[in-house]
């Protein structure tokens, strides 16, 4: 796979290549956010992650992951420092498919780049059924994977349509963590658990509807169908 390391410290971007190529990555650096947006031309480039360190020289990270998303779908993981649950939702926010919190586990930042590139350009929604769903004023449109509430168009990430497609699947219904993680992310690695927080905290905020997504404490989640 080929991987865009957006990182200006060359020291720790040599390290983290040295890595990445031993796991099978090929690695192109970038040392500042221009950089990365001219080597994401045309359409992503053939890329399948983007590893984008916030702190760079020229640009804010977030505002290099909102024009990245602007330009490819290719799965964007930032690097930060902020360990805020706030910092994370407003990347959110802005089309990141993940973060890693500095300093992080090597294995961690491996598992977290496999868990969002295990997907197809065409993605299925897990556990896809109908091919639209209706939970009072939200639509949820699985073919073209847009979600809309009373007639608005709300903008959500991948790994935030495929968790609110699973749950609308069945409202009511209390979702295992592990099985969430284990249907939107693909894996069973325990780290994800806190990723899935900040998902479900982000979609709250989006949809303006933060009890539609109920957490079951020691459970999971469920979603309460408006009015019900």
């Amino acid at each position: 796979m080929r991987l865009l390391l957006v990182e200006d410290d060359n020291h720790v971007a040599a390290a983290l290549s040295a890595v990445l190529a031993r796991h099978g990555f090929d690695v192109t650096h970038a040392r500042s956010g221009e950089e990365a947006l001219q080597a994401l031309v045309p359409e992503g480039a053939g890329f399948g992650v983007v590893l984008l360190d916030l702190g760079l020289p020229d640009q804010d990270g977030y505002e290099v992951c909102g024009k990245i998303r602007k330009r490819t779908s290719t799965p964007v993981i930032m690097v930060t420092a902020r360990a805020d649950v706030r910092s994370r939702i407003h990347g959110l926010n802005l089309g990141a498919d993940d973060y890693v919190v500095k300093p992080y586990d090597t294995g961690e930042l491996l598992a977290r780049i496999h868990a969002v590139s295990r997907r197809t350009v065409q993605e299925d929604v897990p556990g896809g059924g109908d091919s639209a769903l209706r939970l009072g004023p939200v639509h949820i449109e699985l073919p073209t994977r847009q979600v809309s509430v009373s007639g608005s168009v709300v903008q959500l990430t991948r790994k935030e349509f495929d968790l609110l497609a699973l749950l609308a699947q069945r409202p009511g219904v209390v979702f295992r963590r592990e099985q969430i993680i284990s249907e939107v992310w693909r894996t069973s690695w325990e780290g994800t658990g806190r990723t899935l927080e900040v998902h479900v905290a982000s979609l709250r905020a989006k949809l303006r509807m933060p009890a539609l997504i109920e957490t079951v404490r020691g459970v999971g989640y469920r979603l309460v169908a408006p009015g019900a």
